[in-house]
């Protein structure tokens, strides 16, 4: 991108260095300058693109997880997701594990059917959404060591409703649904 390609409105980043670093993902640390020329800093969460599947079983009942949630001290229902690992050849091979992983379900075919930036004021976190058809329960979970989930399923309908609702209040699954329905 040259000069006269950049937008007025970007920012210059100066430095950059990880100012925290756990499993899951990096906090960021930039060194910036704002288009009027004032130096400053900020700080992001860095996380790796997530998968995010709503999985319909062949008598159409959705694939749900039911997940402890530490950040917000409940269990959190919603669509099975999870992170984009180096040895996935691409997003439906991540989708396709993701799915067997959280779930013990396996999908006859996934289909990509959009892609967002949840939270970008704070995170560089990418969500591909993908529609899993005829998830059928092959095996047993196999979660990471911190995961606590519990596998259901419901109606469609009852999903949307209950997103329409607010009694499903995860955002990927709200943004999901809600989607498909646009779609």
């Amino acid at each position: 991108m040259t000069d006269e390609d950049a937008d007025e409105l970007a920012w210059e980043t100066a430095s950059r260095s990880v100012a925290y670093e756990c499993p899951g993902f990096e906090i960021v640390h930039e060194e910036v300058r704002l288009p009027d020329g004032t130096p400053t800093e900020f700080d992001y969460l860095a996380d790796d693109p997530s998968v995010v599947l709503l999985a319909f079983t062949p008598d159409g009942e959705v694939v749900l997880v039911e997940e402890w949630r530490q950040a917000v001290g409940r269990v959190n229902r919603g669509l099975p997701a999870g992170g984009v690992e180096r040895e996935d050849a691409d997003l439906a091979a991540a989708a396709h594990r993701e799915l067997r992983e959280e779930t013990g379900y396996e999908a006859d075919s996934v289909e990509k059917f959009g892609e967002f930036e949840p939270t970008n004021g704070v995170a560089d976190a990418v969500h591909h959404y993908f529609l899993a058809e005829g998830c059928r329960p092959t095996g047993e979970q196999d979660l990471d060591f911190d995961e606590s989930i519990r596998v259901t399923t419901t109606p469609y309908e009852d999903l949307l409703e209950d997103v329409r609702s607010g009694e499903v209040r995860d955002g990927r699954t709200a943004l999901g649904v809600l989607n498909y329905e646009l779609g």
